[in-house]
Order: structure tokens, then sequence, then C-alpha cells
């Protein structure tokens, strides 16, 4: 009787450290499917747009999987997938000195202008972050010409459907990596 008591006790605690080391593993890979950097950063233009660190967290995610250097075969560059003319026009209304299209690789000044377009994009489109993302991907006026179409908005307030696959997986993917970003991170909250 003591000999299966004891046994059975062992099996008990070995079976328990196994659920935990599964439990640690699985978070450390899931740390490093989705990676933070450039935290600071981060929370700094989050906080100076009034946006949520966990969606630009998620928005660097889908865009460049936190690759500084990533260039699309569209040229968009950098963390944030910024487009040479956005980031132009987005340096001179932000006073950027010394800016040229490199700079977006910068992941302060990348960082900042993506922050700031996603602010302009969610005020266009009256604080709704689902038309600010697919604007974001697909171009406000996409998403302007989509609300007026009754195929794709039943009341030119939202969209029901998103006829770019394209746009219509980023917005999924990003509201996918929002939630895994809030699962694994604690970010400072500024937001």
């Amino acid at each position: 009787m003591g000999r299966t008591l004891t046994f059975k006790l062992v099996l008990i605690i070995l079976l328990a450290l196994s659920i935990l080391c599964v439990i640690l593993v699985y978070g450390w890979v899931q740390r490093r499917m989705y990676p933070l950097k450039y935290e600071d950063l981060i929370l700094r233009y989050a906080s100076e747009y009034g946006l949520d660190p966990y969606l630009v967290c998620a928005v660097i995610w889908v865009e460049s999987k936190f690759d500084e250097v990533a260039t699309s075969h569209k040229g968009a560059r950098g963390l944030m997938q910024v487009i040479p003319s956005t980031g132009r026009w987005a340096a001179e209304k932000l006073g950027i000195q010394g800016y040229d299209d490199d700079s977006l690789y910068d992941p302060a000044v990348n960082i900042r202008i993506g922050c700031w377009y996603l602010d302009r994009l969610r005020s266009q489109f009256k604080g709704d972050l689902d038309l600010a993302l697919a604007a974001y991907n697909g171009g406000s006026s996409n998403v302007e010409k989509w609300l007026e179409d009754p195929r794709y908005s039943k009341d030119g307030k939202g969209l029901y459907d998103i006829p770019f696959k394209e746009t219509r997986d980023f917005v999924a993917r990003v509201w996918s990596a929002y939630g895994k970003y809030k699962q694994l991170y604690r970010i400072r909250d500024t937001y």
C-alpha cells in the first residue's frame, strides 16, 4: 500500500511538472512567434496619437514581423510598411527634418509616421478601426468607394464585405495578432 501511494504521488508530481514545462515552453514559443521590439517607441507614438499600443504591435507584426528593413513588392518600407509617397507627405506634415525615403527604415521615423497615418485614417472614418485598418492596407479612396457601394455597405458607415482579399485578410490578421499581443504581453498602459 505504501509503495503504491508513493508511486501515485511521484506520477502526480511528474505530471504536474510536465504540464508546467509545456505551459512555459508554449509561452516561450509564442513570444518568439509574436516578438515585441521597440516597445518604448510604440508606447511613445501610440500615446501621442491615442492609439492602443497592442494594435500598433499587431499592425507591425502583420506588416513586417518586426523586421525594420522589410520592403514589400509595392515598395512599402520598414516596420509599418509605409509607402514612400505617404512617408514624404507625413514627414512634411510632421516637420521631420532631413527626411528621405530611406528614413522609413529607421524604427523611430517609421513608427511615428505609421501611427500618425493610422490616427488620420481613424479620424477620417470617425473612429471605426476596421475601416481605418482597411484603408491602411487598401487605400482610403477604395474604402470610401466601398462605403458608397451597396454590395459592400448597407448603411454607408460600415463594411460587411471587403472586396480586396488582401485587405480583408489584413484586417483579420491584425485583429488576430492583436489578441495574441494582449495575451502574451503586459505593455505599460498608456492607452
